[in-house]
């Protein structure tokens, strides 16, 4: 039973059917194709609907899924039939095939690539180079026949039109190390219906290479193929006839082999074209350019072709005479070489590919056992509005498979019973060996019959065949003719019989049976190939080597060939364990969506799915060995759940069954389990879906727990980690700043030049604090050490520093000396009272030269001309703040209440030019009651007797002191320039 589908899909196996009939079987198939679920099973059969549309269902991830899984454990697929025969065969070092059956367009086809590139995906594990070699020539030959066999019609765009069975060899380690692949019944008539690879050679060849052959890329300019050029198609032909060229490449096809099948196959398109007319008894050809082309073509000469076309030689004893032939039998000759020479052109590819890819130097001594898989792609039934001698050959060939199929599945249940030791009850099912004998019989069978009217000597014609059928085949229940019933209007007289087949009754056209049996092709064509100077062409018709009256035997018809190949097959597949897909066709508009009812009924008819199942399902529906038994539905019973203690599985599984009280639908094997009907096993299946569920909600219970118990313990841990790094690095930080600031106390400079550690990000404002504690006590012990009077200039400067730094470039903080002393044109910033050489602004708006001198209570202005004899006085309570620049210049406004300011500029320092501006701030700011407002700002907004003005600071090149001038918004400070 395929597992793990809900049953919304419907029941992925169809031998858990309730009821079987075919309104059952039918309403699954088609639930499961508009679900989107294209493989169903019938016990260990795969059922394929072709999807019409690419499905992401094959990649590396699916391979692996199934890869080494039982058939049962993964919802089906191509890729379970394909491990089960690989496994097989490599267990039990066993034979295996599986053999893929459908009609036209169901899908056969892409089958058998997936199966085999499943099996090339997954072998080889170690990557031997030889063995990846092999599995790549197995794939590539693929592509190469299916282009080569297969057809382009209305129904399919990839038809195949030869059957293919293809031996994969492995050895002992289960790596693939060659194959062979056998060919069955090309069907020459279709060259007619559009071989793929032609329509490859016009419309993706190279224009060089169209034009060295003569062709045109234009499919309807040839006859043959001019039909199936007006088929549309989703094909992309100049992509696959580059993945065909690169595929013989890679197989081993030499470069002048690959040369002669592209001209082969020109020819025949030529050949297509030629046309014959008559000029009174003269019968010639119509387009004798034609001739040269395909003369040139087969590397022969232009008369020798002329002649084999118009003239065939007879030999009667010694004689040898040239007969003429008439338009239509020349025509005929032309249609039976271009056919030939394909069929011989596609049996050399395939002998070509085994020659290059059969097992060479294999010694089962030396390397142990060559097991075999088998790949069976072959056509399908066939019932067309015309059937003739291709779909009869089908169609027997379908029987045969179908009485193996029957046979083997019988076989396989029987043996599967006693081996359990399960009582064997027969089953009755339609035997088709009646169908098989009515074909293949000697002497009574229709190939013989046919066979005797080839022979006959004289004009044979299609309707002396027929009479031989109703001759022999009178009585027969399967078969009948409008001769042999009259009154049956679905029938043509002399034309039509009909054989009721196991799928349904057929109705065969004899027109064609003789000629296509005989298969004849002129000698005079198979001289004229063998003579030709291309020695590739040359060996593909060795028989042309015989001389005009050499007497040979006669050949095997195409009939008596086509029935020893599969006899033989069906020998060799009888002897390998078989595994089946059976593929079916939803409609036949290549619709994704569509299901035509009747259509696929028909074929699940004649595929014989409905048999299979009745044979599946005739005693027990499932079975299933005893410890994968309990391993799927062990939780239901509380004696198995987790594990029992029972002496055995099978008194576990006894036991597990009759506590859910299924022990009368049971029987028990010796290492299997047989359910009889599918509702236990769905009871089963419902009672396990809802112990699963609790059994999850369990499980992820006790997970969780465990998660977040695991969860917690990383975290303390990494939080242990964590705790005991911090620390670390906090001691470590703390020793190194111990060991670099140890000795700041005995420095020089008390440690101003050590370099600080980086700190830990945990410390960083802790860092911050013990810097600010270092600079407290590094000012500390620096002031410690001073004078009154050195400690009151050091106040100055540091009031100073904190109102202009940054905000004025020099601040005349650095000047040498650490006291300045009070002289007539310098300004003392160490005592209160200070007298500073100025130059100022009278109200004449003129610059004069003053002298500022600042006590303790105010500020007066006096007259150095007159022994400094003040001027004014301005209580420093009446002073509301100063302004200066932020250049080097020395000018300063001391703002008052009155809106009286009075502007200064500093000049006659000792020595020239030093700013004093700094200290000026400064002493003024440390000795003040109250806070003063210092303002830095160019240029500077001020009161002049009331009046608001502005001063701008201009710099002058040829300025030799700084000079006030009058401007229109106030006044301009000139300073010298340099």
């Amino acid at each position: 039973m395929a597992e793990h589908e809900s049953l919304e899909f419907g029941k992925a196996d169809f031998v858990l059917l309730d009821n079987v009939s075919m309104e059952e079987f039918m309403a699954n198939l088609k639930l499961r194709f508009e679900k989107g679920r294209i493989y169903s099973y019938i016990g260990e059969v795969v059922v394929s609907v072709n999807p019409y549309r690419a499905m992401n269902i094959y990649g590396r991830d699916t391979i692996e899924q199934y890869k080494g899984r039982e058939l049962y454990e993964r919802p089906p697929h191509l890729f379970a039939i394909a491990d089960a025969a690989y496994k097989a065969m490599k267990r039990r070092n066993k034979d295996t095939c599986i053999v893929i059956s459908g009609e036209s367009g169901a899908g056969k086809t892409e089958a058998s690539k997936y199966i085999m590139q499943y099996i090339a995906a997954i072998t080889n594990p170690n990557q031997r180079a030889e063995v990846e070699r092999v599995k790549n020539m197995l794939l590539k030959s693929n592509c190469v026949l299916e282009a080569f066999g297969n057809a382009k019609t209305n129904r399919n765009d990839n038809s195949s039109r030869f059957g293919k069975y293809m031996d994969i060899n492995f050895d002992f380690k289960g790596d693939p190390i060659g194959g062979h692949i056998n060919n069955y019944l090309l069907e020459k008539v279709k060259l007619k219906n559009v071989c793929l690879v032609l329509h490859q050679l016009l419309r993706g060849a190279p224009d060089s290479l169209l034009r060295s052959l003569h062709i045109q890329k234009d499919p309807t300019a040839y006859n043959y193929i001019k039909v199936g050029g007006q088929i549309k198609s989703c094909i992309n032909d100049g992509a696959d006839f580059k993945a065909v060229a690169d595929a013989m490449k890679v197989i081993g096809f030499t470069g002048d082999e690959i040369q002669t099948v592209y001209k082969i196959l020109a020819t025949i398109l030529h050949l297509g074209n030629l046309t014959f007319g008559v000029d009174g008894d003269v019968t010639l050809i119509e387009n004798t350019k034609l001739v040269s082309v395909i003369r040139e073509l087969l590397s022969t000469k232009e008369e020798n072709v002329e002649k084999a076309l118009l003239y065939r030689t007879v030999a009667t004893g010694r004689d040898v005479i040239e007969k003429q032939h008439t338009a239509q039998e020349a025509s005929y000759g032309r249609d039976a070489l271009a056919k030939a020479m394909y069929e011989r052109l596609f049996c050399w590819i395939v002998g070509r590919i085994n020659d290059i890819i059969e097992v060479k130097n294999y010694d089962a001594r030396v390397h142990g056992k060559n097991t075999v898989i088998g790949v069976l792609d072959i056509y399908g039934f066939e019932i067309f509005q015309n059937n003739s001698f291709e779909q009869f050959c089908i169609n027997y060939c379908n029987e045969k498979l179908q009485q193996l199929f029957i046979q083997l599945v019988l076989k396989q249940e029987q043996e599967e019973y006693q081996r359990e030791g399960i009582p064997w009850k027969h089953i009755d099912y339609f035997n088709n060996q009646i169908i098989v004998d009515l074909v293949e019989q000697q002497h009574k069978g229709i190939f013989s019959v046919l066979d005797e009217a080839c022979m006959n000597v004289g004009k044979v014609t299609d309707e002396v065949f027929l009479q031989g059928l109703n001759g022999k085949l009178a009585k027969h229940a399967h078969y009948t003719s409008r001769k042999l019933s009259p009154t049956d209007k679905s029938l043509e007289f002399d034309r039509d019989f009909r054989i009721r087949h196991y799928a349904g009754d057929v109705v065969y056209s004899v027109v064609g049976f003789i000629d296509k049996n005989k298969d004849t092709l002129f000698q005079d064509f198979k001289r004229l190939l063998y003579n030709s100077s291309n020695p590739v062409l040359k060996g593909m018709w060795p028989e042309g080597k015989l001389s005009i009256t050499e007497v040979t035997k006669r050949p095997l018809t195409a009939a008596t060939l086509f029935k020893n190949s599969m006899i033989s097959l069906v020998e060799n597949l009888a002897c390998k364990e078989p595994y089946y897909v059976r593929c079916i066709k939803p409609n036949d508009v290549k619709s994704p969506l569509l299901f035509e009812q009747e259509r696929c009924r028909h074929q699940v008819e004649y595929l014989g799915l409905l048999e299979n199942v009745r044979v599946r399902r005739a005693g027990f529906a499932y079975r299933q060995t005893y410890p994968r038994f309990l391993q799927r539905y062990k939780m239901i019973s509380e004696f198995t759940w987790p594990n029992h203690d029972l002496p055995s599985d099978k008194d576990a599984v006894k036991r597990l069954l009759q506590g859910c009280g299924f022990d009368h639908d049971v029987a028990y094997g010796k290492t299997k389990v047989f359910i009889r009907t599918p509702r236990t096993l769905f009871s089963l299946e419902e009672q396990r879906a809802e112990m699963v569920q609790r059994i999850v909600l369990f499980l992820q219970k006790v997970w969780r727990g465990t998660i977040a118990r695991m969860r917690y313990r990383r975290m303390r841990a990494a939080l242990i980690i964590l705790q005991a790094y911090r620390r670390y690095k906090v001691k470590s930080y703390i020793r190194e700043v111990n060991r670099r600031f140890k000795n700041v106390r005995s420095m020089k400079d008390y440690g101003r030049h050590v370099k600080w550690p980086t700190p830990p990000k945990v410390l960083r404002k802790f860092e911050e604090a013990l810097r600010s504690i270092y600079n407290r006590w590094w000012a500390w012990t620096l002031i410690k050490g001073l004078s009154p009077e050195e400690a009151l200039q050091v106040r100055a400067k540091v009031a100073s520093l904190e109102a202009l730094k940054g905000q004025r470039a020099d601040l005349g903080l650095q000047r040498d000396g650490g006291v300045v002393c009070l002289c007539a044109l310098t300004v003392s910033c160490g005592v209160i009272n200070e007298e500073l050489c100025v130059s100022q602004i009278n109200r004449f708006h003129k610059a004069e030269d003053r002298a500022v001198l600042i006590t303790d209570r105010h500020l007066y202005k006096m007259d150095p001309l007159k022994q400094y004899k003040p001027m004014k006085s301005i209580p420093l309570y009446n002073v509301t703040g100063v302004s200066v620049s932020p250049g080097k210049d020395q000018l300063v406004v001391f703002h008052t209440k009155d809106s009286r300011d009075l502007v200064v500029c500093l000049q006659g320092m000792v020595p020239a030019n030093e700013n004093r501006i700094g200290e000026l701030v400064g002493t003024l700011l440390s000795h003040f009651k109250r806070k003063l407002q210092v303002n830095i700002a160019s240029p500077i907004q001020c009161s002049m007797s009331g009046r608001k003005c502005t001063i701008i600071v201009e710099p002058k090149i040829n300025q030799s002191h700084p000079d006030f001038t009058k401007s229109r918004s106030g006044y301009i400070l000139a300073v010298p320039g340099n």
